[in-house]
């Protein structure tokens, strides 16, 4: 599994077992099978157990926007609600910059909650009786922050979310798109430095849901947040994502990033998700150029490594001479041949 140098989330051997004394019940399992963690699984389900999340380490980077995402049942709302230690985990460690919050006291939690982490579900339980901006300031009320303080922090953050002038209306009065614009600012009210979002954008219609992606990633690129974010959505997935973990019966299978997932599945389960999707839209040039070399040739069309295929063929369309490749600096790190991503985009695996 890929991992990151500069963590501030990391997981290892995280378990998430429901069911009366799991905790003796996933001891003895992993006991019997000597470590081996399918093998556990396999005694506690035997038993009636519900290994929600099995052995799961990975990190997650500072400014990160990293996805879990699996089928219903698969344990990444559960995997996330662990991270957060809104459901204690069953054993293993969970790393918040370095400090183990499994260990952390209750009052230890809430503060990390207030200052640290916010939190968007898929039902986001704003108060009917509170206007936009008295649901956005709660928040800082609970932390204590000044009534005129938190005021003018709460029509900061609406304005941020492109919801300026609505500061006096009821959830009642508002679309489902912009009551889930509300619950984002009142995430967003405390400056938390991790953000967990689950499925936020799932019960809103297709067109609306689309606005909130592009509002979304707008949104990253200014705060520059680090995100969590499940969806069972591919497509929302590769739209968002820097990498993808994809989980299966409460393991993760693979994690990577959107190229790596839709070119390199693991196995036949993460290849489904991306079945149906447009693969020369989200695969990168730099999955198919050649390293550090530099053509001779005076054709430039103007290829990146973050660029699509589809749009690195488009530029290259009447041209066969290796051209370069440059990174977001403008550096020629590399060269392609325009009939490679032609061949890659015709692949059986793609």
């Amino acid at each position: 599994m890929t991992e990151v140098n500069t963590s501030i989330i990391t997981c290892q051997n995280l378990w998430q077992v429901f069911g009366t004394n799991a905790d003796t019940a996933l001891s003895d399992a992993l006991s019997q099978s000597e470590g081996n963690s399918d093998t556990a699984a396999t005694l506690l389900r035997d038993k009636g157990f519900i290994p929600a999340v099995q052995d799961v380490t990975m990190s997650v980077g500072v400014g990160e926007l990293f996805v879990i995402m699996g089928l219903s049942g698969s344990g990444k709302s559960t995997l996330v609600r662990c991270m957060s230690q809104l459901l204690p985990s069953t054993t293993g460690d969970i790393l918040i910059e370095g400090e183990n919050v499994v260990s952390a006291s209750k009052k230890r939690l809430i503060e990390l909650r207030r200052h640290k982490m916010g939190m968007v579900f898929q039902h986001f339980g704003l108060f009917p009786h509170m206007s936009v901006l008295e649901n956005v300031a709660y928040p800082l009320k609970v932390k204590g922050v000044g009534s005129k303080q938190r005021r003018s922090r709460a029509a900061e953050v609406i304005t941020l979310v492109g919801l300026e002038g609505r500061e006096d209306s009821f959830p009642r009065e508002l679309s489902g798109g912009q009551r889930q614009r509300v619950g984002i600012a009142r995430s967003l009210s405390v400056n938390p430095d991790i953000w967990f979002l689950d499925e936020p954008f799932s019960a809103l219609d297709p067109l609306i849901r689309r606005q909130l992606q592009d509002e979304f990633l707008k949104l990253q690129a200014t705060l520059n947040k680090t995100i969590v974010f499940i969806t069972h959505d591919i497509n929302e997935a590769l739209k968002l994502a820097d990498r993808i973990a994809i989980m299966r019966d409460g393991k993760i299978v693979q994690i990577g990033t959107p190229t790596d997932i839709v070119l390199n599945p693991v196995d036949d389960y993460v290849r489904e998700f991306s079945n149906d999707v447009a693969k020369g839209q989200h695969a990168k040039v730099s999955s198919v150029m050649l390293s550090g070399e530099n053509p001779t040739t005076a054709e430039d069309p103007g290829l990146t490594t973050t660029m699509t295929l589809d749009t690195a063929l488009a530029r290259c369309v009447n041209l066969y001479n290796p051209v370069p490749v440059r990174d977001e600096t403008g550096n020629i790190v590399g060269n392609v041949r325009p009939a490679d991503l032609a061949t890659a985009l015709q692949a059986e695996d793609l």
